[in-house]
């Protein structure tokens, strides 16, 4: 994509031209930054970019070597940040909201705007539209900008693209459609006959229309930072470099070099004429030499190792991993470290869970308010006058450690599950409540033989006898009393909430790992 160049826009007032140059100006300055971090996340790195010119000729460079990792370091963290709705603090449901969510397909959207923030650093949510028709879109920094008032501590001004290219082969693509928020206007930009025009459209918010929503922000960088840093792209080129080396490192094992001593210049022409018949070739016949009268000599030169390229991968994986809190096995190197049990699986992914609670809460702030504008907009008020039961709505998200355990809430005594998505959030004994329901509906709905037969595997696969002092000392742990300890479907629930606040022995951690290997 080319430079913007909006220039004069008649109809726009002298201050919000001014923004809108400043705003040009930002989006400019990051377009080309953007444009790296777009091509590392599709792994489009030339061998140009990396070759040090010691190893590999200046004529490898057009070699193209893939790389998957700019896309892991997104793609596996965005998987753990799966929003769910919204749901009212006490756990009732948002209806207002539940109907704004299902209009605009947010919960697929923010799947993409996901990947978008962190392989960018921000992306922003805007919520428009009229009375009982609120919209939200969600724009990334290849299409918006945004300026920080470090004073209201938000956004001050932004813009966004209302139009977008057919297809990302038109590299000379400008847009015809800006809209441009200030604190009390949206100004509707558009171009016609090569000439720009504003038309006014505003609002009683008091901030733009516009919410960020940033990965991992600081002080000094309000809209976040990438995931594809440069420290990143450096150990991604490194993996680039690597392979090279490798594989052409791999052509000459495949074919050492050889060496034919002592012969004659006609012999020496028919050798070359043709060197790689005489390569194949299972045979190699010559004279002596009349001028030395000595026979030829043969030999092959040591054939290369392949393993310090390997040991390097190694390296570059394990520096990778510590970089992006990804485990080992994420980047394809294979490690005589790597872990074997599903519990140092599971210890592997802790850091991941712990970066994916932070990006839940950030992206969580930031769709309330996106949630508060919309609302006002559906009900035609300002966030300021909505009711209570409308300001207190919260983003629900999916448990990070387990995004794809379905929730179906607490089972009553007359089979009907009653805990809300808000409940099991907050809720203390949450994960206890899950289990419950996960073994009622794993168990048919009408009995607990799931938790009956779950039970006594992980006592089999620890090889304890069921009325051994041992067997009863860890039920003890995990239930608390011994009534519950002699009910297998308070064993399972226990088992999972005690494993997943840290409080583990070996039968709880094997009644999780049975239990999440199971799929709903």
């Amino acid at each position: 994509m080319i430079a913007l160049n909006v220039g004069y826009v008649e109809g726009l007032p002298e201050t919000e031209q001014i923004k809108l140059n400043s705003l040009v100006n930002i989006y400019n300055y990051h377009l080309a930054a953007n444009e790296t971090k777009k091509k590392y996340y599709n792994g489009h790195i030339s061998l140009q970019e990396v070759n040090l010119g010691i190893a590999l000729p200046i004529s490898f460079n057009k070699l193209d070597i893939g790389c998957s990792w700019g896309a892991k370091a997104v793609d596996v963290l965005a998987a753990r940040s799966m929003f769910d709705g919204f749901v009212s603090e006490d756990g009732a449901e948002a209806s207002t909201m539940t109907d704004i969510v299902k209009r605009n397909r947010m919960i697929a959207e923010y799947a993409k705007t996901c990947r978008d923030e962190l392989l960018y650093g921000v992306t922003f949510a805007v919520p428009s539209g009229e009375p009982d028709n609120a919209r939200v879109r969600f724009y990334s920094p290849q299409c918006a900008a945004a300026s920080w008032s470090a004073v209201k501590g938000r956004i001050d001004c932004g813009f966004a693209f209302q139009d977008a290219p057919d297809d990302e082969s038109d590299i000379n693509w400008q847009p015809m459609y800006i809209n441009l928020f200030t604190d009390t206007d949206t100004w509707v930009l558009s171009k016609e006959s090569g000439c720009w025009a504003a038309e006014r459209h505003p609002h009683k918010f008091g901030r733009p229309m516009m919410v960020a929503l940033a990965w991992n922000p600081s002080s000094d960088k309000p809209f976040g930072q990438s995931r594809i840093k440069r420290p990143i792209r450096k150990l991604i080129q490194g993996y680039v470099r690597t392979i090279a080396d490798a594989t052409i490192g791999l052509e000459f094992a495949t074919s050492p070099q050889k060496y034919l001593l002592g012969v004659t210049d006609e012999q020496y022409e028919q050798i070359t004429s043709n060197k790689f018949k005489q390569y194949v070739g299972s045979i190699i016949a010559s004279s002596s030499n009349p001028e030395t009268g000595q026979n030829p000599a043969f030999g092959q030169l040591q054939q290369g190792n392949i393993e310090p390229h390997v040991q390097m991968l190694r390296l570059l994986a394990t520096q990778f991993s510590a970089a992006t809190g990804l485990p080992v096995t994420d980047t394809g190197v294979i490690s005589d470290s790597n872990p074997t049990s599903s519990d140092a699986i599971l210890a592997q992914t802790q850091t991941l869970v712990t970066m994916a609670e932070q990006l839940n809460t950030s992206n969580g702030d930031a769709l309330q308010l996106v949630a508060h504008m919309a609302q006002a907009i559906e009900l035609g008020m300002t966030p300021d006058t909505l009711p209570d039961d409308n300001r207190n709505v919260v983003a629900h998200f999916k448990n990070p450690a387990m995004p794809n355990l379905k929730v179906y809430g607490k089972m009553s005594s007359d089979g009907i599950m009653q805990i809300g998505k808000a409940g099991l959030k907050d809720y203390g004994t949450g994960a206890h409540e899950v289990a419950h329901a996960f073994d009622f509906y794993k168990s048919g709905g009408d009995r607990t033989s799931y938790s009956e037969e779950l039970v006594e595997k992980a006592r089999k696969n620890l090889k304890l006898r069921r009325n051994s002092k041992e067997y009863m000392k860890q039920l003890i742990q995990i239930t608390g009393s011994a009534g519950d300890a002699e009910k297998p479907y308070e064993v399972f629930a226990f088992g999972i909430e005690t494993h997943m606040s840290g409080i583990k022995n070996d039968l709880s951690k094997e009644i999780f790992r049975l239990a999440t290997e199971e799929t709903v």
